[in-house]
């Protein structure tokens, strides 16, 4: 996909891409160059780190702890 870069330095990212990594109006997006490519990296806010570690917590079968190793 081509977009074009405005007179402010603006792009438009795509809706395919939008989609793909669950961007949405208002979420913050790290940029990072290297080389001649860059980068968009989404950042998760803090409460949907939360929930997707209570979730993770939630789903696993965390061992006893009398069953784990020393």
């Amino acid at each position: 996909m081509t977009v074009k870069v405005s007179p402010k330095y603006q792009v438009v990212i795509p809706e395919a891409v939008r989609t793909a990594l669950g961007i949405r109006a208002g979420s913050q997006i790290e940029v990072i160059a290297k080389g001649k490519v860059a980068y968009l990296v989404p950042l998760q806010s803090l409460e949907d780190l939360q929930t997707e570690l209570a979730n993770s917590l939630n789903n696993k079968n965390l061992r006893e702890k009398k069953d784990r190793a020393l």
